[in-house]
């Protein structure tokens, strides 16, 4: 099991940035320039002589991934210094869930932020409750299969698959609490996604967890419930009457704790739910405490957001202020992720959904007749 000096390395740094997130942000922004500064993207943008925000501001317009695509090609080509600081390591792609798959290059710092801000929801779920044992039993693998297809990159063929799979089938922390089936038999099933696919996963993962002592489940909130639906239809148990779990990490989809809390709990028992903000551009938040909401890795990545009056710092955000995130990561900098966001005050937040108009109607029309009780 893992030792509680190494989990306390892993949140530390998380909770000293919570309580000083303009210092923290402010320390980031001077790395991620550094890294910039390597690139053609960030030459381009004057990225050596950027000293704040506000100047960032100025000279980095901010980028989606529709507008990142004619660089990744170049990426694709050979010409990683074209906006990557490094060379990718792999490649891995999206589920495409609420749009296009997209396609994206994963750096050595980039996949080891990834490890070290994705492991931070269960380590402080760990030392917080002191409950060792959450991390001293089986974790169910609910992840894609990280091998899909292949393409062409800089005359070499390589062979990518869904980010979940990939990250879990690469983390050495994962490896020591033990995923349960390993990825490589996740893998070795086949790369679809269809609902028949899917069961053949779930009855890998039922049959390599049975008589196991299983505690945990991580990754998509959907996909964990799905599970647990499957194996009710099909060998007419709850995962409760199956194992003694003591925690769910859930991810990917808004509304976790209100609208998927009450029917997990159904089939997985009184356990405790703890809320991850989490994608393949990065682990960007995750629960703090009992609240049901997430806090920012403000020591990993640097948080904007686009607001009815202007561009402003995520911590900066008052309660009730909410906007369009834009994240500057290792990969990529000012990176419309296409999420919105509202601050519930004190470092405590909520991704309310995709930055689509029918969502921003729908929030407008809820702050209009619920805005008071917040």
């Amino acid at each position: 099991m893992i030792g509680v000096d190494i989990l306390k390395q892993i949140v530390n740094p998380w909770h000293e940035s919570l309580k000083n997130p303009a210092e923290a942000q402010q320390k980031v922004l001077e790395n991620l320039l550094e890294g910039y500064a390597k690139t053609l993207y960030g030459k381009n943008h004057s990225a050596n002589e950027i000293k704040d925000g506000s100047s960032f501001r100025a000279n980095f317009p901010t980028i989606n991934y529709v507008g990142l695509r004619p660089y990744l090609e170049e990426v694709k080509a050979g010409n990683h210094s074209v906006i990557l600081p490094e060379p990718p390591l792999c490649w891995v792609m999206t589920r495409g869930s609420t749009g296009m798959s997209k396609v994206l290059p994963v750096t050595k710092t980039h996949i080891e932020q990834i490890f070290w801000c994705g492991a931070r929801a269960i380590t402080n779920y760990a030392l917080r409750k002191n409950s060792m044992d959450v991390l001293a039993g089986k974790i169910l693998n609910l992840n894609f299969p990280s091998t899909v297809t292949t393409t062409d990159a800089g005359g070499q063929k390589i062979t990518y698959g869904y980010s979940s799979g990939t990250y879990a089938k690469l983390n050495p922390m994962l490896n020591q609490v033990s995923l349960l089936p390993r990825q490589e038999e996740i893998d070795a099933l086949g790369s679809g996604i269809s609902r028949l696919d899917w069961e053949k996963r779930f009855e890998l993962v039922y049959q390599s967890a049975l008589n196991q002592h299983v505690v945990a489940a991580i990754g998509v909130t959907p996909v964990i419930l799905s599970f647990a639906r499957y194996v009710k239809r099909r060998h007419g148990k709850k995962p409760k009457d199956l194992w003694n779990f003591k925690v769910l990490v859930c991810t990917s989809v808004r509304k976790i704790q209100f609208k998927y809390g009450p029917v997990l709990r159904k089939f997985f028992g009184e356990v405790p739910i703890v809320e991850m903000y989490s994608a393949t551009e990065g682990a960007f938040a995750q629960q703090l405490d009992d609240l049901p909401y997430v806090s920012p890795n403000y020591d990993a990545y640097y948080f904007e957001v686009e607001t009815g009056k202007g561009t402003k710092m995520l911590h900066e955000l008052k309660r009730g202020e909410w906007g369009r995130l834009i994240i500057s990561s290792c990969l990529f900098p000012r990176y419309d992720i296409g999420d919105m966001i509202e601050a519930m005050g004190k470092n405590y937040f909520r991704v309310f959904g995709r930055a689509k108009p029918l969502t921003i109607l729908e929030h407008r029309l809820y702050r209009l007749f619920f805005g008071w009780f917040l």
